[in-house]
Parts: C-alpha cells; sequence; structure tokens
C-alpha cells in the first residue's frame, strides 16, 4: 500500500480536433467548382509583360514577348562567343597554375641545395 495514494493515475487526454484546418470539405459541391473551377489548367505566370505557360515540364512563352527572333538569334550568338571567352580563360587559369606550380617546385629545389651548400661549407671549416 503505498504511502500518498495511488502513484499511477494518467489523465486522460481530451479528444483530437479535426485533421483538416482547411474549410473546403465544408462547403457544398457548387460552391467548391465556383471557388476551384471545374478544370485547372496548366499554370500560367506573366512577368514583365510576358506571359508563360508551364506545358510538359517547361515554361513555354504565350504572348510571344517584346524580343523579335534576330534579337533572340544576336543573344544565343553573343551567349556561345561569351561560354567559348570562359572555356579559354579557364584553360589559361590552369596553365597558370600548372607553370606556378613548376615554378614554386623548382625555387624550393635551389633553396635546398643552397641550405646544404652552406652546410657542406660550414662542416669543411
Amino acid at each position: 500500500m503505498p504511502l500518498f495514494g495511488n502513484t499511477f493515475s494518467p489523465k486522460k487526454t481530451p479528444p483530437r480536433k479535426s485533421a483538416s484546418l482547411n474549410s473546403l470539405h465544408t462547403l457544398d459541391r457548387s460552391t467548391r467548382e465556383v471557388e476551384l473551377g471545374v478544370e485547372y489548367g496548366a499554370p500560367v505566370l506573366n512577368i514583365g509583360g510576358q506571359s508563360l505557360k508551364f506545358e510538359e515540364g517547361q515554361w513555354i512563352t504565350e504572348s510571344g514577348g517584346n524580343m523579335s527572333s534576330k534579337e533572340v538569334q544576336k543573344l544565343k550568338k553573343r551567349n556561345l562567343q561569351l561560354e567559348e571567352e570562359n572555356n579559354l580563360l579557364k584553360l589559361k587559369i590552369e596553365l597558370l597554375l600548372d607553370m606556378l606550380t613548376e615554378t614554386t617546385a623548382e625555387s624550393h629545389l635551389v633553396q635546398k641545395e643552397l641550405e646544404d651548400m652552406k652546410n657542406h661549407y660550414k662542416r669543411k671549416k
């Protein structure tokens, strides 16, 4: 018999609230159709006067935009030139780093030889 009464007396938990906080389940079918629409369709996005539609995993312009095909071709050509220039610059950086590494290694070898010669000279004295 416990000294202070029953030691294990859990309190009852209150009943859970509704799982959904959304109020759409309370609306009737006709109201839901008005709110959500029968057909949802593809998502459409309007940015800077251009209308984009998401179809088959890609964004496609609906309105055609403000750019002509000549401007698009010019931009593609410029983009290609910049990519080629970027690749050339990356190659040059790699070459310069290789040259720096080689020069540093040679410098360390010369310094080591110089120290060895100094030590050898000191021993002869």
